[in-house]
């Protein structure tokens, strides 16, 4: 899986839960650990970052503002392989958190016990399938661990990925809650 679709699930898979339990609204930073086909994705996610940080501050304006008109942000807070996401009032107030705005993954299922949530979900493109569990901590923080197994160019992969996700700021800035 590449990047370009590990963003897309890691923001429907951090959202499955949280639709559950309202969260703060606000700006918000995920943090993704995974494993896959020797450290892939991270390591793409990391040089992403870097190839982004040597840019002309002219290509980079230009990247930071094509990203966020898609309503994420890389970096963060100097965090490394950090994601910035914003939610709005209206969003968390309907527990209507971001979601992959493509419509690739779909739930499955879901079941809760206390403030931890179990899911199964499916996702098109790349064709996968997977399930994992997030636990809430309060309305400004959540861990998530999970499992995707995909097919990429006709060879089977699994994913496993951990993902926590704090509340940053009620002000999001520039950045504009994802639809």
């Amino acid at each position: 899986m590449r990047v370009r679709t590990l963003l897309p699930l890691a923001f429907a898979i951090a959202t499955f839960g949280a639709q559950a339990q309202k969260i703060a609204p606000g700006l918000w930073e995920m943090t993704m650990n995974t494993k896959a086909a020797g450290g892939e994705m991270q390591a793409n996610l990391a040089r992403m970052q870097e190839q982004m940080a040597k840019m002309p501050p002219d290509q980079r304006k230009m990247m930071e503002e094509m990203m966020a008109k898609q309503g994420v942000s890389l970096g963060g807070g100097g965090s490394k392989g950090a994601i910035r996401y914003c939610v709005s009032k209206e969003q968390a107030e309907r527990g209507d958190v971001p979601q992959d705005p493509d419509g690739r993954c779909k739930r499955d299922s879901m079941s809760r016990s206390g403030s931890t949530m179990s899911f199964k979900f499916t996702c098109t493109n790349p064709p996968s399938t997977g399930s994992g569990e997030i636990t809430l901590t309060g309305d400004k923080a959540y861990a998530m661990k999970m499992v995707v197994d995909s097919t990429i160019e006709g060879k089977p992969q699994r994913m496993e990925m951990q993902q926590t996700g704090k509340w940053v700021a009620a002000d999001c800035g520039t950045l504009k809650p994802r639809q």
